[in-house]
């Protein structure tokens, strides 16, 4: 493919950038122009821009790309954690689990314990995005509490959720990538632990700093265990390796009762509450299906086939053939806003550059994995940023900024690569 059809079909992407990104910072405002129109006027040239086809074809195109099966089971996901966010707030839930936490934690410790914490769960549940709906409530409740920066908080969940969504064994990106890449698990495993984890203590390191500076609330005499239930019961399920959907219809159900019978809250009332909750989502749905219509444009145009063309012409040795491997899955995600997705697209040929240039494949599946989950976890538009800033009411370039672990992540990627650690596999 030619440069000028290449950054043709990149072109939509490249124009939401300008649009969203570059129009905010010239105008020193993040909330300037809305996401979703950025995205819509993004979609409008996509669907247009192209005359060899018909318009009924592009429109098709990108339907299907709106409505895969990753962005339905998305979407259901965002409309039930709006539900259980929304009716276990209304509850008490959250403050009832404040308290608790204030009550059990000393207060320079908060930071560091919900980080921990977060990382634990993330790499029980296998999933991210589980993560973050269960625990950002709870962040956000913590955030006003101590009177400190709820993207700061919000992005301790984040960044936690990615730890265990880049190491777990169930991790639907460990699997692709091992997959991908015709080795064990627990080798990448090995791998993987000795990038993730200094970058983790280091994190850790950070927030313990950081707490020291914070200051709660005094704690309420009477905590409510009761009302702590709904969030014991979705964190319990979820390291139980429940469903994603299951958990939350589970946690959904309980805080109905819960709220049924120990509260002030009617049959009605409690409905509305879920009502509000899943409207609240409702910015989250309409970028979603957009951004995958968008994407899915992309892909067909030859969009995603250009990147990897041109990025994988420029091998150069074992490091520059890890270089590529990394900036491939990276620039992938960037283009599918799906590290799973990104990781199987890419898997291939990281597998016939891995051969060629005498690269470990359990090597190169670390570098898969660990790549796209940094680029995933720092992208705005991606699930797991659009879950936390929903739950948590920001716009999610305030969180960004605050992401340690991913970026400290990055640091330590690139030294692997430069300085060839874990020897053993480099």
């Amino acid at each position: 493919m030619s440069n000028t059809k290449g950054l043709l079909a990149l072109s939509p992407l490249l124009a939401f950038i300008a649009i969203y990104l570059v129009t905010s910072v010239v105008a020193h405002d993040f909330y300037k122009v809305p996401i979703t129109i950025a995205f819509l006027i993004s979609c409008v040239y996509a669907i247009g821009k192209h005359k060899k086809e018909t318009l009924e074809s592009r429109i098709d195109v990108f339907t299907q790309g709106a409505s895969t099966k990753n962005i339905m089971q998305m979407l259901w996901i965002f409309i039930l954690a709006g539900a259980f966010a929304n009716t276990a707030k209304d509850i008490g839930s959250i403050d009832a689990t404040v308290n608790l936490i204030l009550s059990l934690l000393p207060q320079s410790l908060i930071l560091p314990g919900l980080f921990f914490a977060t990382c634990f769960i993330s790499l029980s549940v296998g999933t991210s995005v589980g993560t973050i709906v269960a625990l950002v409530p709870i962040a956000a409740g913590l955030a006003t509490s101590m009177h400190a920066s709820l993207p700061l908080v919000t992005a301790v969940v984040v960044g936690g959720a990615f730890f265990g969504d880049n190491l777990s064994f169930i991790s639907d990106t460990t699997i692709a990538a091992t997959n991908s890449q015709n080795c064990k698990m627990s080798d990448k495993f090995k791998v993987n632990i000795y990038i993730a984890l200094p970058a983790a203590l280091i994190v850790l390191a950070i927030y313990s700093f950081i707490g020291f500076n914070l200051h709660s609330l005094p704690v309420a005499q009477h905590i409510d265990i009761v009302k702590v239930l709904p969030y014991l019961a979705v964190l319990v399920t979820a390291m139980m390796g429940i469903n994603v959907f299951t958990v939350l219809v589970t946690g959904v159900a309980l805080a109905f009762v819960i709220g049924l019978f120990e509260g002030n809250n009617d049959v009605f009332s409690l409905f509305h509450s879920m009502g509000d909750g899943v409207l609240s989502m409702s910015e989250l749905i309409i970028i979603t299906m957009l951004a995958g219509g968008l994407f899915g444009l992309v892909r067909h145009d030859g969009g995603i086939d250009y990147i990897i063309s041109k990025i994988s012409k420029r091998v150069k040795g074992k490091r520059g053939a890890e270089l590529v491997i990394c900036s491939l899955v990276a620039a992938v995600d960037v283009c599918t806003a799906n590290n799973t997705v990104a990781i199987i697209t890419v898997g291939g040929i990281a597998q016939k550059i891995s051969k060629v240039y005498d690269v470990d494949n359990r090597r190169v599946a670390s570098l898969l994995d660990t790549s796209s989950c940094v680029m995933q976890g720092i992208i705005p538009y991606g699930a797991q940023m659009l879950m936390a800033s929903g739950l948590a009411r920001l716009n999610p370039l305030d969180i960004i900024p605050y992401l340690y672990y991913p970026f400290i992540l990055l640091i330590f990627v690139l030294g692997s690569i430069m300085f060839r650690f874990p020897k053993k596999y480099s």
